[in-house]
C-alpha cells in the first residue's frame, strides 16, 4: 500500500502534507513527494524516505494553501525518482497520486502512445492521469467528469486524488479497494489514506465507500459515485487522540506498541467482560449470534499475523463451542472455489479491515450465502462494513509495520466470540466459563509481568544477533504462537526463521540442528508438556542452542536449556496472550542489533491494499 494526504484551505499546504507523510509512512517508504500549486503545479519528488523528500526541498518557493502528497511501497516499476509518484499528466495541467493497481493499464498505455503520449516512468499511475487527461480533451468535459468516465474504464484498485493547474481550489479524489477519507475542517479539507494525518486538525471525517468520487471546490464538498448519482456526505467523529500517534518517549513505535499491550488487551474488554457479574457480552454480534451458535462450521479467513490469531481461535472455538472451524490463508481461499455451505460462517480478521484479499475473500463468501463476522482494529475501515457483523479489538493505531498489539487484541476477541457461542450452545460448564472470565480479567497484569523481562530478553538477543536462522516449537495452543514469532523475527531482522509444531521436527526439519542453530520452545506447563520435554532432549542430543519459554516455577527445562524466559502460569487457551510477549521482545532487540528499522522493514508495508 501507499500513502495519500492532500490538503486545500487556509494554511500552508507543504507543511501539513510532510507532517502527514511521515505519519504515513509505515504505509509506504520506498520514495515520496508532493505537488503544489505555487506560480505553477509543481512536482517535487524523491526516492527513499520522507525525511529524502524534506531535504530535496529545503530553500524551494513551497508557498501554497493547495497540494497533495505521497509515500510510495513499489508495485510497478523499481524505487526510483522517475517512479515516484506525484505524475504528471500529458500537458503537465493535471497530477495524480494513488494507491492501488491499475490492471489494465497495458492495454490503456498502448492505446495512449498509438496516440502519441509519451511516459517518463514505469507505472501505471502515469498512464491513469494520460488517460483522465486524454478524456477530458475528447470529451471536452470538466475535470470531475473526466475522472468519473476514467473510473468506469479502469480494471483494478484505487485510492486517487487529483489537481489541476487550471482549478486552484480543486481536490478530487475516488477509491475502490483502498482506504481513503476526507477530514471537514472549517474552511479546509483534510484527505488522507487514513486518520492519523487529520486528527491534528480536524476529528470530524467521511469515509469514502468503493466508487465514491468526493470533489472539493471552492470550499464545498460534494460526493458522488461512478454512476453519476449524487450522495450525501456522512460525516462521523474520529475516536483519536494525538498522543496515540506518537512514540511517547520510545525509540520505536514497534516497541511503545508491545509495551502498550497491557492497556490494549484490557480496553479490547472494557465495557464487554465482567466476572463478577458474569456479563459477557458483543454489542457488534448481537443481530447474528445465532448464526455462529448454529453454525456447522467456521471459516476463518485472514493474511499474515491475523492468519496465526485465527489459528488460536481454531483450537478454541473446536473446545469450547465444539464446532469444525477451517482456518484459511484469504488469498488461497479466494481461488481455489472453496466449497461454502449453508450454515456455514466466515469469520474475517485483519488489524486494517483493508487487506486486499480478505476483502475479496468476503466478497466471494458473501455471494455464496454465507454470513461473514469481521474482527479489525481500524474504525470505519472496508471489512467492517462489508460484513454482516463483528467486532472491533479497539487496540489503538498500530503504526509499526510488525503486528503486536493487534494480534493480542484479536485473540481477546476471538476469545470472547468463541466464550459466548460455547455458553449459549451449552458446550461450556458455567464454571468453566466463570474460570475463563476471571483469568481473561488477569491477562493484562501477567502481560504487564512478562514484559518486565526485556533487559534478560536483552541479553539474550545479544548472544543471537548474528544468527543466519531460528527454529520456532510449539504444541497445541502454541504451535501458533511459535509461528508467529518467527514471522515477527523474518519481517524486522531478516533472519531466516520458521515455526512448526514441536512433533513435527523429527519429520524434517530436525536435519538443521547443529551447534549454530537456535531453537525456541514455546515450552509452558499444559497437556502437551511431556511431549514437548521429549523434543527438547531430541534437540539437545544434536547440540542445538535451546531458548525455552517457560512456566514460572518450571524447575525440569531450565535444566536442558541455555537461556530460559518464565512467564506467569494461566489457562492453556489464554497462554499465546503471554507466551508470545518475549518472542516479540526477542524479535525487536534483535533487530535493533543488527541495525535494523524495525517500525519500516524493508520491502513490508503495514497493510496489504493490492494483490
Amino acid at each position: 500500500m501507499c500513502g495519500i494526504v492532500a490538503y486545500v484551505g487556509h494554511r500552508q499546504a507543504s507543511d501539513i502534507i510532510i507532517k502527514g507523510l511521515k505519519r504515513l509512512e509505515y504505509r509506504g517508504y520506498d520514495s515520496a513527494g508532493i505537488a503544489l500549486l505555487n506560480g505553477g503545479l509543481n512536482v517535487y519528488k524523491k526516492k527513499g524516505k520522507v525525511s529524502e523528500l524534506e531535504a530535496f526541498i529545503q530553500g524551494q518557493n513551497l508557498n501554497s494553501p493547495i497540494g497533495m502528497g505521497h509515500t510510495r511501497w513499489a508495485t510497478h516499476g523499481e524505487p526510483n525518482d522517475e517512479n515516484a509518484h506525484p505524475h504528471y499528466s500529458a500537458t503537465k495541467k493535471l497530477a495524480i497520486i494513488h494507491n492501488g493497481i491499475i490492471e489494465n493499464y497495458s492495454a490503456l498505455k498502448q492505446d495512449l502512445l498509438r496516440k502519441g503520449h509519451r511516459f517518463e516512468s514505469e507505472t501505471d499511475t502515469e498512464v491513469f492521469i494520460h488517460f483522465i487527461e486524454d478524456i477530458k480533451d475528447n470529451e471536452r468535459c470538466s475535470l470531475d467528469e473526466a475522472v468519473r468516465l476514467a473510473l468506469t474504464k479502469v480494471i483494478g484498485a484505487y485510492a486517487i486524488v487529483v489537481m489541476s493547474l487550471e482549478d486552484p481550489e480543486l481536490l478530487i479524489a475516488a477509491r475502490k479497494g483502498s482506504p481513503l477519507v476526507v477530514g471537514v475542517g472549517r474552511n479546509e479539507f483534510f484527505m488522507a489514506s487514513d486518520a492519523t494525518p487529520i486528527i491534528e486538525y480536524t476529528n470530524e471525517v467521511v469515509y469514502l465507500n468503493d466508487q465514491e468520487i468526493a470533489i472539493v471546490n471552492h470550499g464545498k464538498l460534494t460526493i458522488k459515485n461512478t454512476a453519476n448519482l449524487p450522495l450525501t456526505p456522512y460525516v462521523q467523529t474520529v475516536d483519536l487522540e494525538l498522543e496515540a500517534i506518537e512514540k511517547g518517549g520510545f525509540e520505536h513505535f514497534m516497541l511503545k506498541e508491545i509495551f502498550e499491550q497491557t492497556k490494549s488487551i484490557r480496553d479490547c474488554m472494557r465495557g464487554r467482560l465482567d466476572s463478577n457479574s458474569g456479563r459477557l457480552t458483543l454489542g457488534g454480534l448481537r443481530e447474528y449470534i445465532n448464526k455462529l451458535v448454529n453454525a456447522d462450521r467456521i471459516l476463518i479467513v485472514a493474511c499474515g499475523t491475523s492468519w496465526h490469531a485465527g489459528l488460536v481461535a481454531e483450537y478454541f472455538f473446536e473446545e469450547f463451542c465444539r464446532i469444525p472451524v477451517e482456518v484459511e490463508y484469504a488469498s488461497e481461499f479466494r481461488y481455489r472455489n472453496p466449497i461454502i455451505r449453508e450454515g456455514d460462517v466466515v469469520i474475517a480478521i485483519s488489524q486494517s479491515g483493508e487487506t486486499a484479499d480478505t476483502l475479496a475473500a468476503i466478497e466471494l463468501a458473501k455471494s455464496r450465502g454465507a454470513i461473514i463476522f469481521g474482527v479489525c482494529n481500524v474504525v470505519g475501515s472496508s471489512i467492517p462494513r462489508a460484513t454482516h457483523a463483528g467486532a472491533y479489538t479497539h487496540a489503538g493505531p498500530e503504526i509499526g509495520v510488525a503486528s503486536t498489539k493487534a494480534f493480542t487484541a484479536q485473540l481477546t476477541v476471538l476469545n470472547m466470540i468463541a466464550l459466548i457461542v460455547a455458553q449459549k450452545k451449552g458446550t461450556i460448564t458455567e464454571q468453566k466459563f466463570h474460570e475463563v472470565l476471571v483469568e481473561m480479567e488477569n491477562i493484562p497484569a501477567k502481560v504487564e509481568k512478562a514484559l518486565k523481562l526485556n533487559a534478560q530478553i536483552q541479553i539474550i538477543a545479544n548472544e543471537f544477533k548474528n544468527a543466519t536462522n531460528f527454529i520456532y516449537l510449539g504444541r497445541g495452543y502454541n504451535f501458533p504462537v511459535a509461528l508467529e514469532g518467527a514471522l515477527k523475527l523474518k519481517e524486522i531482522s531478516y533472519i531466516h526463521a520458521e515455526g512448526y509444531p514441536a512433533a513435527e521436527m523429527k519429520h524434517g526439519p530436525i536435519a538443521l540442528i547443529d551447534e549454530e542453530m537456535p531453537v525456541v520452545f514455546i515450552a509452558t506447563k499444559d497437556a502437551s508438556y511431556e511431549k514437548v520435554v521429549s523434543n527438547i532432549q531430541e534437540v539437545k542430543a544434536r547440540k542445538g542452542r535451546v531458548i525455552s519459554i517457560v512456566t514460572e516455577g518450571d524447575v525440569l527445562i531450565p535444566k536442558m536449556s541455555e537461556f530460559v524466559i518464565e512467564v506467569p502460569a494461566t489457562l492453556d487457551p489464554l497462554m499465546p496472550l503471554i507466551s508470545v510477549v518475549p518472542l516479540q521482545l526477542l524479535s525487536y532487540h534483535i533487530a535493533v542489533m543488527r541495525g535494523c528499522n524495525v517500525d519500516q522493514p524493508r520491502n513490508l508495508a503495514k497493510s496489504v491494499t493490492v494483490e
